[in-house]
This record gives C-alpha cells, structure tokens and sequence, in this order.
C-alpha cells in the first residue's frame, strides 16, 4: 500500500449560523469554491491533476445539495476532469472525507484528491434533510432516539460531570480558542472570505466569546430539561441506562457546540502526486477507524473507536502527542479525557467548538488542519483526531508528521 500524505490545508473563518452572521450571504457552495481556489492558488496546482474532490455536507439539499464539491469545483474554474462526490456520516463527515481520500491514494486508485466539508447552517439549517432515526418511531425506538443534548446530559449524569465541571471546561475552550487568535496560530491556515468586490466579509471565527466566565455561564438555564421531560427523553434515557436514577441537566447554548457556516480542504496526495506538484508532505495519514457505539449515550463514540484505532494500529496513547475531539458538548470532552486520563494540556489546546464553532460537515477536516499546525507550532510529531456521531458512531485518524 502506498503512503497518503497530507500537503496542505486551509479552512474559512467559522460565521455565526443565523441570518445576521457574516457569511450568512454567502451560499454553501461559494464557501466550498473558496477552500478549491486557495489550495490551487497557495499550491499552484493544476486541477486537471485533481483526481477526486470529496466533501462532507450532513444536510446536501436545496442550494447545498446536488453533489455540492462538483458544483463548487465549477465555481473555482476547476478542470472538467476533476470529479466529486459528497459524503455524511453526520458530524464525522469532514474527517471521514479525508479518510477516504487516504484509502484511495494508498490503494492507488488516486494520485492527488482534495477532501474536506463544507455547511451553511444559516442557509440550510441543521436536520433539513430529514430522517428515519428521528422521524419514524420503528427506528427511534429501538435506537433509544433522543435529541443530542438529552444524550449529552445523560453522559454528564452517569459519568459524574457537575454543572460547574462543563461550565469550567467551557470557560477554558473560549479561553484558549482567544489566545490562539491572539498569538495568530491560525493565521497561515484561515483564508478570509471576501465578496464580489475584494472586499473582507469575514476573516476570523465570529462565534467566540473570549470573556466568558463562570459567572456569565451561571446565569443560562439548561437547554434539554424541558424537552427531557415533557418530551419524554428523561425517561428513555432512564430505560436505556437504569442505573441513573434521574437526568441532571447540565448543557446549554455556552456549553455546547455553537451553529456555524465555513468549509475546509485538506489536499492529499501519494509521494509521486506530491513530486509532481513539486510540494513537500507535511504529514501522513497512519490509521483511521470507525465504530458504531451506544445509540442512547450516543456521543462517547470517540472513546470506543479510539480504543479500536489504537488496537488495529498497534499503538499506545503514550504514541501519542496532541489530541483533538471536536467539542460537541463540554461532557464529551470530558469523558474522553477520563476514560483515557488524559492531560487538558494535550487535547484541544487551541479550545474548539465551544468557542470557535462546529459547521457540521466541515468540522472533521477544520480540527484535523488544527492539529497538524499545532504539531508543527509544538515541534511534536503524532496527534489523534475524533468526532462524537449522531446515532451513536464515532470516528478517528492518526496524522504523523513527515
């Protein structure tokens, strides 16, 4: 098998996902051509050598519809002969784009794709494409289907995660995601977006609130208490996991993953698809894995598949250096790190969705990129990335840096 190497990366500004964010003028699709015109561009790249052009999208209708990274590709003036193909596997898209990507290249089947996400949240809002899970009884009611954040609240209830807990990993999210703005650790890697005019419409994550603090936090009621229990959810949880006597409700707007638009691109490519660009690798594409995991918890997938990963790679987490979970909820987090006892000080050191965002389909290829410049800040060489999935899955790859 060949190696599939990682040659560069670039992701949008995150926009608030709501009629008054920046890029809410901005369709998904031109988000998309975006990330293609700045890998061209940075990497003078001849696109008729684009092999395949992959996107994740988690809700591909209306104007994001229609095999979006063809349409985007059209929109950058890439060659006819670069293809496209759109992927969902929900939150996990962007990164499973990029696995993909990586099977291809080390098969042989691909020389050079460009693989990532894109979503416009204020334009085609979160579950407009519907589905079975949440919409049709004979499916959600084996699958214990509740609404995320129930899920979320049920992990922070049996794990033992206290309101002040996921408060306090929020505040630090939003702390470090202002720091690493601050000392421009995204700054080779962000491309702003402008209008038709040349003119900036936004060229930093506009959903972060650096001054958040335990207080301002404070004062937000739950999100999901109402749902859970005039809803019902409470008590699926309970029938799903028993030994919880009663949902503690813990999450809320500050807490959670915030609703965003952007898009990401990764370019991957094999050692002579890189020669022929004439670019060097900044790092490879190791292992990846995916797993199916508890329907009701639904968001501890990143432990299961990490511990699957770690296995069918013959590695450690003493292999690895630098960890990066996208932050769905704050309890999502924090599981992982106590599953694993891990440091806080070498998993999403940059903070992550609390802070900056999670523009679904996108986020897996936006924290992948993440890393692979933090490992490059840091002078470190192996990092971990995973998403929690809806339905109960997660995701997982491991980059080393070349």
């Amino acid at each position: 098998m060949a190696e599939a190497y990682i040659y560069d990366h670039v992701r949008t500004p995150r926009g608030r996902g709501k009629k008054d964010g920046s890029l809410h003028e901005v369709p998904a699709i031109r988000l998309g051509a975006k990330v293609l015109e700045a890998l061209r561009d940075r990497n003078e790249l001849d696109t008729a050598k684009v092999d395949d052009v992959i996107f994740g999208c988690v809700d591909p209708v209306a104007e994001a519809g229609s095999v979006i990274p063809k349409a985007a590709a059209f929109e950058a003036g890439y060659a006819f002969s670069a293809p496209g193909m759109q992927i969902s596997r929900f939150c996990a898209s962007g990164l499973d784009a990029v696995n993909l990507a990586a099977a291809k290249v080390a098969q042989g089947a691909d020389d050079l794709v460009i693989a990532g996400g894109v979503e416009s949240m204020s334009r085609v809002g979160m579950g407009m494409s519907g589905g079975s899970w949440f919409m049709d009884p004979s499916v959600g009611i084996p699958a214990y289907f509740m609404p995320q954040g129930v899920s979320a609240d049920l992990i922070a209830t049996k794990y033992g995660f206290t309101r002040d807990d996921v408060d306090a990993y929020a505040v630090e999210s939003q702390k470090r995601a202002g720091k690493a703005w601050q000392e421009g650790r995204f700054q080779k890697s962000v491309i702003p977006i402008k209008d038709q005019n040349g003119l900036t419409i936004l060229e930093r994550d506009e959903h972060m609130r650096p001054t958040s603090d335990m207080q301002s936090l404070g004062s937000l009621n739950p999100s999901f208490a109402a749902i859970g229990d005039m809803g019902g959810y409470d008590s699926v949880a309970i029938q799903a996991h028993p030994e919880v006597e009663a949902v503690e409700h813990v999450h809320h707007a500050g807490n959670s993953s915030g609703i965003v638009d952007g898009a990401a691109g990764v370019l991957i490519g094999s050692e002579e698809g890189g020669k022929a660009l004439g670019v060097k690798p900044r790092a490879r594409i190791r292992a990846f894995a995916n797993i199916g995991s508890d329907p009701a918890l639904m968001l501890t997938g990143p432990v299961d598949v990490t511990k699957k990963l770690l296995e069918r790679s013959g590695m450690s987490l003493k292999d690895i250096d630098l960890f990066e979970l996208n932050e769905a909820f704050a309890a999502v987090v924090l599981r992982y790190m106590q599953a694993f006892d891990i440091d806080h000080d070498i998993i999403n050191v940059n903070g992550g969705a609390i802070a900056m965002g999670h523009p679904l389909g996108a986020t897996g290829a936006m924290i992948l990129g993440t890393v692979l410049d933090e490992l490059e800040r840091q002078d470190k060489q192996t990092a971990l990335v995973t998403l929690c999935i809806g339905a109960g899955m997660g995701t997982a790859t491991i980059i080393e840096r070349v």
